[in-house]
């Protein structure tokens, strides 16, 4: 949807009479039933300003079309501005304009990720230069008008208020900037040249009403480009009921539609290939032309597949095909074919930073004529999270919505042993189960009494193949964040370690340096090492063979538990349960990431003694 479209000539007059504003708010709530708010506002009248005066030149066409605010099929994202015209061989284009009014930023060690101040405060957000890229490239590989047309797109971000200062167009970005170029405060000029170099003549082909009604459907050359990066992929290929399970799905998907809409709940534990199956799904789907996504609240299985499917650690046009469980709030009813829903169990009914939502499984559900939900209830580690099979099904009978099950049940991870997995249930008092040790099982699962043993035996396994980490629970304070000499885990002069997320981010379990680093849930879940190294910390202790958890152990910054007070003075007891299952859960995630083992350092020593009882 175009919120404001004319030629050059027109938005010029606009500008100069002072109507552009009034026009843009007018069509908003037209269209969207939307009022922008003042900061929107404020940037229009900003930036449109901006906008005419590098438009001020002869050279460029009066006839060039304009589109302002041009939102992008299925997705809640807006191209800022937007120039049409045709080039110097008469072929046409669509010159993509991110405006942008910051003055400053900050940099940081993640790809395509700048600090800034948005809102009340300073936070995380794509570079400019990659945020309009991904545009470019997404509409190249699902517009049929843009692919089949040859319209050629060229995307570029303008900072009109920012200074030259090194940050911004920092080698470290180069990568994205080489895609998409950047222009400054001072470099009006350049970008008057950057216009007048791909559009030489007015916009005779109504470029902009053909990308407006270009049909979204992967393009051939991205569904090729994804089969050959899953052909011979080690890392994706389906065993045993994993195909059985893939073919049901796909069986699905071919067979839903808007008035005949599916739901497909997906159970399974630990190391049963729920990823693998929702990887060759979304693939084997785009490769059908069929409109799909991968979707997970949590980033770091998003990005690791990513890089996994691509060979680099970047971001590139397939990111587009990966997005966070809150982006179906405004999306229309039936809009993709398949949603991919990978760890289900973590979602939730809304977020701060998406006030609209109602309930993140109503939404996938409702966007899609065919929704697969991958799930493990005893990996719900954050009080927010709501993802059951049963609520899974109670939305899919308020939307109408078939209903179907199946199950993932046999080992690939833990040296593919249930055996390891029902012990370690019942170890960490999750449920009762008839293994009561270890022996006999091909998995090696070692107890060490200091952090300082535990670390040398996984950085021996590491140096294998880079496929030994370390994990732990929620009880150490994440101070590094705020001063980088800091350590958050300082056991002994011979042993400090940081957090990860601020270095390496969602591709921590990737990341070729960062086994000095200690991960969390959030960088792990979904994601599995040869070896993993738990620190479990005092939110998990046993006191005479009793299992018990003290919440009070998380620091104040940790969210997993952000709600468990306000319940508690409520509903104790029901608190105190929900908090239970959450830690023990949290254990139990952390314990099963490793495929050939797990070893452990416990803080509290009866804790320790306790696993060493249970281990033989």
């Amino acid at each position: 949807m175009i919120i404001y479209q004319a030629n050059k000539n027109q938005f010029c007059n606009d500008i100069l009479n002072n109507s552009i504003v009034e026009n843009l708010k007018h069509k908003f709530h037209e269209n969207l039933n939307y009022v922008p708010g003042e900061s929107e506002v404020r940037s229009w009248q900003n930036s449109l300003m901006y906008m005419d005066k590098v438009l001020g030149d002869s050279s460029i066409p009066q006839d060039a079309g304009i589109a302002i605010e041009y939102n992008i099929p299925q997705t809640s994202k807006r191209i800022d501005f937007i120039i049409t015209g045709l080039n110097q061989e008469d072929k046409s284009v669509a010159i993509l304009i991110e405006l942008k009014q910051w003055s400053q930023i900050e940099l940081t060690e993640k790809d395509a990720t700048v600090i800034t101040i948005l809102g009340k405060g300073k936070r995380e957000t794509n570079h400019p230069s990659y945020q309009v890229w991904s545009y470019a490239a997404y509409l190249e590989s699902f517009n049929e008008a843009i692919y089949n047309q040859g319209i050629e797109l060229k995307p570029c971000a303008y900072l009109h208020n920012y200074k030259e200062d090194g940050i911004i167009n920092h080698p470290f970005y180069a990568f994205h900037i080489e895609k998409a170029p950047i222009f400054l405060q001072t470099d009006a000029q350049k970008l008057r040249e950057f216009i007048k170099e791909h559009v030489k003549y007015g916009d005779k082909k109504n470029i902009m009403y053909q990308i407006e009604n270009g049909r979204i459907r992967p393009s051939k050359s991205l569904a090729d480009s994804l089969g050959k990066m899953v052909q011979g992929n080690q890392e994706f290929i389906m065993l045993d009921e994993q195909k059985t399970v893939y073919e049901s799905a796909m069986f699905l998907v071919k067979n839903s539609s808007p008035e005949r809409k599916n739901v497909l709940i997906v159970e399974g534990g630990p190391g049963t290939g729920k990823s693998v199956v929702a990887v060759n799904l979304l693939v084997d789907i785009i490769k059908g032309r069929r409109t799909a996504k991968y979707v997970s609240k949590n980033e770091a299985p998003r990005r690791v597949y990513e890089a996994k499917l691509t060979g680099i650690l970047r971001k590139t046009e397939i990111s587009n095909l990966f997005c966070g469980s809150a982006a179906f709030t405004n999306t229309l009813a039936n809009t993709f074919d398949a949603l991919i829903v990978d760890e289900a169990h973590r979602l939730i009914e809304k977020t701060r930073f998406t006030p609209k939502g109602e309930n993140q499984i109503k939404e996938i559900i409702n966007a899609s004529k065919c929704s697969i939900f991958f799930i493990d209830e005893d990996q719900k580690v954050h009080w927010q999270d709501i993802g059951e099979k049963e609520e899974i099904a109670r939305w899919a009978e308020k939307l109408g919505a078939n209903v179907q099950y199946l199950e993932l049940s046999s080992q690939f991870r833990c040296a593919g042993s249930d055996g390891y997995m029902n012990w370690l249930d019942n170890v960490l008092g999750i449920r009762q189960t008839a293994n009561y040790n270890l022996q006999g099982l091909n998995y090696d699962f070692k107890i060490f009494s200091t952090p300082d043993e535990l670390r040398d035996a996984i950085y021996e396994k590491n140096a294998i193949n880079n496929k030994a980490r370390m994990v732990a629970g929620y009880c150490w304070d994440w101070i590094s964040k705020y001063n980088k000499e800091a350590y958050d885990f300082n056991f002994s002069p011979t042993f400090k370690a940081k957090w990860n997320l601020s270095t390496d981010g969602m591709l921590w379990i990737m990341a070729p340096d960062s086994v000095k680093q200690i991960g969390c849930i959030h960088t792990c879940q979904g994601l599995e090492v040869d070896y993993i190294g738990v620190i479990i910390g005092e939110d998990f202790v046993v006191r005479s063979g009793e299992v018990m958890v003290n919440p009070s152990k998380h620091p104040i910054r940790d969210t997993t538990l952000h709600g468990f007070k306000e319940m508690a003075r409520k509903e104790p007891e029901a608190a105190k349960d929900k908090a239970k299952r959450i830690i023990k859960n949290t254990y139990r995630t952390l314990m099963t990431r490793g495929m050939k083992g797990c070893y452990i350092y416990c803080v509290d020593k009866e804790t320790e003694q306790y696993f060493r009882e249970m281990l033989n």
